[in-house]
Order: C-alpha cells, then sequence, then structure tokens
C-alpha cells in the first residue's frame, strides 16, 4: 500500500483503553493510532480529516499533560449539529480515537466500559469541540481554521479538468500530490492552525 510518506512523521496517539485490556486485545489496554489509520476509516486524507486528527491530539494533550489519556473516560461536545457541513466527518475521527460516540456505540459490561452518549452535538461550547474528562470532569475546548494555509492556485483547475473527466493522467497525479502537499502544509503549521482554551 503506497501513500504520502508524510503520514509517517506525524505523532501517533496513544491511549490506555480498559476494555481492551479487561479482554486481553492489547498488553495493558495500551493502543496507538496513527494518522494513517484514521485516514483509512476516512477513505481519504483532507484538510478536515487532518484538522479532525490534529483538534484530538492538541485536545487530548492538553487535558492529560504528561498523563496517557484514558480511552472511554472522555466525553466530546461539538457546537455544530452532526448533519452541518463536515461536522460528521470530523465526530468520526474522533469517535474512533476516543470511543466516544453519540448512541451508537459499546453500552458496557456489567454498567462498566460504556461509550455510549458520550458524544454531543449543538453544545453551547465557545469552541468546535470540548473534550471532559469523566474521572475529574477537567475540559478543554479546541478550534481548527486552515484557512491561512491556502492550496495551489492550480488545484482548481485541476480538479475542475478531474470534475469533468477530462484530466490527463498527469494531471490527475499532479493534483493528489498538490492535494496532499496542502495536507502536509497544515501540519507542519499547528500552531497557526489550532486554539486550546
Amino acid at each position: 500500500m503506497n501513500y504520502p510518506t508524510f503520514f509517517n512523521t506525524i505523532p501517533n496517539i496513544t491511549l490506555q483503553d480498559p476494555l481492551s485490556n479487561f479482554l486481553g486485545t492489547f498488553e495493558d489496554g495500551v493502543v496507538e493510532f496513527s494518522y494513517l489509520d484514521v485516514v483509512k476509516s476516512a477513505g481519504h486524507s483532507c484538510p478536515t480529516v487532518a484538522g479532525a486528527y490534529i483538534t484530538t491530539f492538541k485536545g487530548l494533550e492538553a487535558l492529560y499533560g504528561d498523563e496517557t489519556p484514558t480511552r472511554g473516560n472522555i466525553a466530546v461536545s461539538l457546537k455544530d449539529d452532526m448533519q452541518e457541513g463536515v461536522t460528521g466527518v470530523i465526530a468520526n475521527v474522533i469517535t474512533q480515537i476516543t470511543g466516544a460516540t453519540e448512541l451508537s456505540g459499546f453500552k458496557g459490561l456489567n454498567g462498566k466500559f460504556a461509550r455510549h452518549n458520550l458524544m454531543h452535538f449543538n453544545a453551547n461550547i465557545n469552541g468546535a469541540v470540548e473534550f471532559k474528562r469523566l474521572d475529574n470532569n477537567k475540559s478543554v475546548t479546541v478550534s481548527y481554521d486552515h484557512s491561512s494555509i491556502a492550496g495551489n492556485p492550480k488545484m482548481q483547475e485541476l480538479m475542475g479538468k478531474l470534475m469533468q473527466g477530462a484530466a490527463t493522467p498527469e494531471e490527475k497525479k499532479e493534483f493528489g500530490e498538490l492535494w496532499q502537499n496542502r495536507v502536509e502544509a497544515i501540519f507542519n503549521g499547528i500552531d497557526e492552525v489550532i486554539t486550546v482554551s
């Protein structure tokens, strides 16, 4: 499987998952998610998927500091409606990493390890996404804005050709490379695109 090499330079997100530990899935319940993992699930790499990954990474970093985040112990609130814009895509990435779901998640074992009802939409928060620890109620809010990192102007022309079925194989390849160059630039400019409060 071939993919842009910069995927391998993006830091993984490591969590401790009590359910995985209980069921013997991962040793000590330690689980890692890479950007490649979420790209596989999303089916593509784009500024939205990158932003959701960065949002989760920076949110958990601020929420836990030097501690390892506990998967299934994190409530997530999103300001927007689930069906608005790309909110659903963002929520799916956050769910994959944190385990938090609105209704469809794991209901638990004898009152433990439940993951459902940990994600909420249309939240009254001062930012895009709020991450909250269930053990101590500490929370952080994260906002993502990648508008300062523009794509190559040629992308629009190439996308038009692709959508019309008029692009050559070389133009198709060039468009994909330019698209991923922008995603890489977003990861390289994390401090420009993320606000944590």
